[in-house]
């Protein structure tokens, strides 16, 4: 089985990573398709490519024969052009893309963001909850999505087969080399505690965990969904997270009495659940943000003070 990983960063390195270091995966190879593929660490089998750009994807997978492919963007800015630039254009791409190729994949990943939903009072929120995101950011992503999700209806594997098209949402990603929390508890301010504002998070290695995890049970031949959220176990309000790393911290803090004000904010007061991915068989590696972030705190220790 051939993966593709277009758009590959940090999420797909850590995947590849963890595909090539286990035994079980020996039957996978990957190729990571990056605009700059210098970026990419050197023991990586890597491809020039761009998602976005019709033809050098097409010369992509006309030469490359890719059962799976895994779709991570990022948008070029934090505007609405530069969602719809690289979410809603690199989904059309791939479909069009997909029509004109003899040799088909079998199964396509796209990762999204629990930032399609609209709820913010402290909702819980599942797969079966209605996505009425009101910013540019979810509308994009929505969009992208559903374009993704008109593949499996429409487009067929060699075998006959629809294609199978699976979105997975993340909520908040942290881990190794993503500190914007830690940075703003290190300037001594953290969300107030009234009116609670709940936020989801996922560590990065599950993330990865996650796409190996949904890749492996289609190679089974197993049921899998069409839609995942994927977040860790434990919806925690903002107050009750940035208090504990200020108090591991050992930051002097100041309480914020604003409620957060950014509505493109992907965690912005909802919880989301998890079972669904929990129910196929996924365990988390961290299943909550105490797990998660104790082992960055360490790592950090001559910044970051543990008692």
């Amino acid at each position: 089985m051939k993966v593709l990983f277009a758009g590959c960063g940090d999420i797909g390195v850590r995947a590849i990573r963890t595909l090539s270091d286990n035994s079980l995966y020996d039957h996978w190879q990957t190729l990571a398709m990056r605009r700059k593929p210098s970026a990419l660490p050197s023991d990586i089998e890597a491809i020039q490519g761009d998602l976005c750009d019709s033809e050098n994807f097409l010369s992509i997978l006309d030469n490359s024969n890719v059962d799976v492919i895994v779709v991570t963007l990022t948008p070029d800015s934090m505007s609405d052009r530069g969602y719809l630039d690289s979410y809603v254009n690199g989904a059309n791409v791939l479909k069009s893309t997909i029509k004109k190729i003899s040799y088909r994949p079998q199964l396509i990943i796209w990762v999204s963001s629990t930032g399609v939903y609209g709820q913010s009072c402290g909702e819980w929120v599942d797969e079966s909850s209605v996505a009425s995101s009101k910013s540019y950011r979810g509308k994009r992503l929505l969009e992208a999505e559903n374009l993704v999700k008109s593949i499996s209806k429409e487009l067929v594997t060699n075998n006959s087969t629809l294609i199978k098209s699976v979105v997975v949402r993340f909520s908040g990603i942290y881990g190794p080399g993503r500190g914007r929390l830690l940075n703003q508890i290190k300037k001594g301010n953290i969300a107030s505690k009234h009116p609670v504002s709940w936020t989801n998070r996922i560590h990065v290695v599950d993330c990865a965990g996650i796409i190996i995890h949904i890749i492996d049970l289609y190679s089974q031949k197993k049921d899998i969904s069409n839609l995942y959220i994927g977040t860790d176990n434990q919806p925690v309000p903002a107050y009750e997270i940035q208090r504990w790393l200020a108090n591991h911290m050992r930051v002097k803090i100041e309480e914020n009495n604003e409620i957060p004000k950014n509505t493109d904010n992907k965690n912005v007061n909802r919880r989301c659940n998890n079972k669904l991915i929990k129910d196929s068989g996924y365990n988390f590696i961290f299943p909550d943000f105490k797990k998660g972030y104790t082992p960055l705190l360490l790592e950090n220790n001559a910044t970051f003070k543990l008692p």
